[in-house]
């Protein structure tokens, strides 16, 4: 099942995505919850409905697709988690996960603009599997981490690179609004099998910039569930990014920045696709 956020003149609601329509949930099954979050958190029986109700069904064309989960309580994501990127970075490798996050208004749609920071032009990109967790869990071993899964999503994890390096943390250059983008769809388990194999492609302008597989993360999704719900409790709609691979503007010899009018396309197979164009910061986003 791929479910989704999406709206129109109607407003905001969820659906269950079916090659170019979606099917409404909230005319299908007006006793479900409208966003996603909550529905994974309304459990099994709840997912169940929303996988076989039927009824309105929408043109994607006629739709905007926004982020699964507007806004994700957690947005997780780690560091050096493929071999090749610790190398092209000169760093070793970690011994545990490298844990940072992303505030939860960075998250932005599928296909929706990246701004280009009025601060920087420092501006990478960071193609990414995530997934999203689907019940709250904590102290998850590594055996089971899979139940806590409610299903798969391409990220893209822009980032700030001179705001990223001016900190002991990241979560400044991590951080700035529209810089993850994710979706399209959130992919339950079913759908896309064994995560550890999935082949990941990242592209600006249509040029391949990263090209890798799953298999080669260091910590695979169900080692940072482990590790992760050692501190803390994961809830319903937590996000989780995975690391990228080799390939990022920050390790060219010179750095090939993001610019105005760039189109970046992120490809997972089986999960899906989003593209992402650049344009400057807009005079709005200052609001005191």
């Amino acid at each position: 099942m791929r479910l989704v956020t999406f709206s129109d003149s109607r407003g905001r609601r969820i659906g269950r995505l079916e090659g170019e329509q979606v099917v409404d949930l909230a005319d299908a099954a007006p006793e479900l919850p409208r966003d996603l979050a909550a529905l994974l958190a309304a459990g099994p029986l709840a997912l169940g409905r929303a996988s076989s109700a039927d009824g309105a069904r929408l043109a994607l064309a006629d739709v905007r697709l926004e982020a699964p989960i507007p806004r994700p309580g957690k947005i997780l994501a780690v560091g050096l988690n493929y071999r090749d990127h610790a190398a092209e970075t000169g760093r070793e490798l970690p011994a545990v996960p490298v844990i940072f996050n992303k505030q939860s208004t960075a998250a932005n749609g599928p296909f929706d603009a990246i701004h280009l920071p009025r601060v920087s032009n420092a501006l990478d990109y960071e193609g990414e599997l995530g997934f999203v967790i689907g019940r709250h869990c904590r102290h998850v071993p590594h055996a089971r981490a899979a139940e806590v899964i409610a299903g798969w999503v391409v990220v893209n994890d822009v980032t700030v690179r001179d705001w990223q390096a001016r900190s002991l943390t990241m979560t400044m250059g991590k951080s700035f609004d529209t810089h993850c983008p994710f979706g399209p769809a959130l992919v339950t388990p079913d759908e896309v099998g064994d995560p550890l194999g999935l082949s990941l492609r990242t592209f600006v302008n249509g040029e391949l910039r990263q090209s890798a597989s799953t298999k080669d993360l260091i910590f695979d999704p169900f080692a940072l569930i482990e590790h992760l719900s050692t501190a803390f409790t994961l809830e319903p709609g937590d996000l989780v990014s995975t690391g990228t691979a080799a390939g990022v503007a920050a390790a060219m010899k010179p750095p090939r920045w993001l610019v105005v009018g760039d189109v970046v396309r992120v490809e997972i197979e089986g999960v899906g696709v989003i593209e992402n164009r650049v344009i400057a910061e807009p005079p709005d986003t200052a609001r005191i």
